[in-house]
């Protein structure tokens, strides 16, 4: 048995020096070897591509680039609802004198128009296991009736919580057991180029899933909400979307489908789509659980983007801030002494860049807020504290 052990050391022994050998005086050959070796820790389908390392020209790397998605698809969209809303049309004949010759043809166009009674189509997302629901203001509006329908089938009537109209947001209510919220991992970063699925129902053909990038961050000033900063998407979000899911390769959420860019009214997808944050969705979703609204802070004031036309006019070096071109009587922005063709530097020792930031730094407060503005003032820069009010609801 010793003898045996000894003969197994030195074989393992000089393998190893040969290793080292080979190792030392020809890499490439070690390379060549171990990107020939099959990988098979992957979460996802994935292929192995060989690219030639530039700096020499013969050595070649080796990147790894996902086939499928479907993990991801798969942990997502049991999570993903289908939302029908009915609304009831008054009759347009109800008014009518009642003229026994017209009597026919009344009844006749009042029947036919509540059998014709529209049904309009959207998404939704399972935000908690006990029923809660995230979908987009437009989706409900005004709806008489609510349905959901599940991923596995099942179907429930849907309860309007709250709603958010100036992000165009809101929650429903399902009573319904065994549902899956949907995953969102809120130290996940966000990057212009990451591949991005959008997840639902367009044109009521069916749950449907798209792939894209994120086009951009922090889109506002689209004239589509009040308060808006919108991730940009090239995934195909059509009539439908509306409300759905977009997540990442994780299967995690990043946002709520809202808006499409379209050229005519047929609304097809252009590859420019919008979706309200995650986070914002999910802080809002939660305050309208708590509370049944949002509650944001008020400045009182209509502030104008500094353009260089106005920036000349004022004889300003830069166009950096925004200009007040009215204010609210009796609102903070007033009692704060603020006036008209003041330009907003920076808030809280935040420089102010756009209407929209202004507009959404101070949503994200709570009235009653104490914060300091730097504002130019007939070319002196001066400091003002302001208290926030309360914005009404819209």
């Amino acid at each position: 048995m010793q003898r045996l052990w000894s003969i197994f050391s030195q074989t393992v022994a000089i393998c190893l020096a040969i290793i080292f050998i080979v190792a030392t005086l020809r890499p490439a050959w070690v390379n060549q070897f171990l990107t020939k070796m099959p990988i098979i820790a992957h979460t996802q389908p994935t292929a192995m591509v060989k690219i030639q390392d530039p700096s020499d020209g013969k050595a070649n790397l080796t990147t790894t680039i996902i086939t499928s998605y479907a993990g991801a698809v798969e942990l997502a969209t049991p999570s993903v609802v289908n939302i029908y809303t009915t609304k009831k049309i008054e009759s347009p004949f109800k008014s009518l004198p009642d003229v026994p010759s017209l009597r026919p043809f009344i009844n006749e166009q009042h029947n036919l128009q509540k059998l014709n009674e529209p049904t309009d189509l959207g998404s939704g997302v399972i935000a908690t296991s006990d029923g809660y629901i995230l979908t987009n203001y437009h989706v409900v509006e005004a709806a008489d009736s609510i349905e959901v329908a599940l991923y596995d089938g099942r179907k429930f009537e849907g309860r309007l919580i709250g709603s958010d109209p100036d992000t165009d947001l809101a929650v429903l209510k399902i009573q319904a057991e065994e549902l899956k919220p949907i995953a969102y991992n809120e130290n996940e970063k966000l990057n212009v180029g990451d591949v991005v699925l959008a997840i639902g129902n367009p044109f009521g053909v069916g749950q449907t899933t798209t792939m894209g990038i994120i086009s951009a961050l922090g889109r506002s000033g689209l004239g589509i909400n009040t308060y808006e900063n919108f991730i940009q998407t090239d995934a195909a979000i059509n009539p439908g979307n509306s409300g759905g899911a977009l997540i990442n390769v994780n299967g995690n959420l990043i946002g709520i489908n809202t808006a499409i860019y379209a050229e005519d009214e047929a609304g097809g997808s252009l590859g420019i789509g919008f979706a309200t944050p995650a986070g914002t969705a999910l802080k809002i979703m939660q305050e309208i659980i708590d509370t049944g609204h949002v509650t944001r802070g008020w400045i009182g004031l209509e502030p104008q983007e500094l353009t260089t036309d106005i920036a000349k006019a004022f004889e300003l070096k830069e166009t950096r801030g925004v200009i007040i071109a009215s204010i609210v009587p009796n609102s903070p922005a007033e009692k704060a002494q603020l006036a008209v063709g003041d330009i907003i530097l920076e808030l809280d020792n935040k420089p102010i860049i756009s209407v929209s930031q202004l507009m959404n730094e101070v949503s994200d407060l709570k009235p009653n807020t104490q914060l300091s503005l730097k504002i130019l003032r007939s070319g002196q820069e001066q400091m003002i504290t302001i208290t926030l009010g309360k914005r009404e609801e819209s």
